[in-house]
């Protein structure tokens, strides 16, 4: 199966992973797991480790290089992500969010996150 890890998910997975569900871990611990990040992922990262509400720094050195080094795929939005993401209806107002349910939606992936707005998009989720 395929799964694209939300923000949240990825921080805690590499912060401190006793905050996630032993199912969202067995998957990321699972060889059988295709894992997907989203570049969506260090942008967010980025932006809130700039504002001071996370330190993620030593998550965005290097993030591609090591995360696929680990046996993550780390995908770019498409133009037609985009453009999805911008039309869906406002259910979920953080853009960084519609953008990983269009890529969800788009590469058929369950989504590993806490955040039931995804599913008013349809957006197969995983968390408990």
């Amino acid at each position: 199966m395929r799964y694209l890890l939300d923000t949240h998910t990825y921080f805690r997975w590499n912060d401190d992973p006793s905050h996630l569900p032993k199912r969202v871990e067995e998957i990321l611990a699972s060889p059988d797991s295709e894992l997907v990040l989203s570049v969506v992922t260090p942008w967010e990262l980025a932006i809130k480790t700039n504002r001071g509400r996370l330190k993620a720094m030593p998550l965005l050195i290097d993030f591609e290089e090591r995360e696929t080094a680990a046996g993550f795929i780390v995908v770019r939005p498409t133009a037609a992500q985009a453009i999805r993401s911008g039309l869906f209806p406002l259910h979920h107002k953080d853009p960084f969010d519609r953008l990983l349910a269009a890529q969800a939606l788009d590469l058929n992936a369950i989504l590993l996150s806490r955040d039931t707005k995804f599913d008013f998009y349809g957006v197969s989720r995983v968390w408990n």
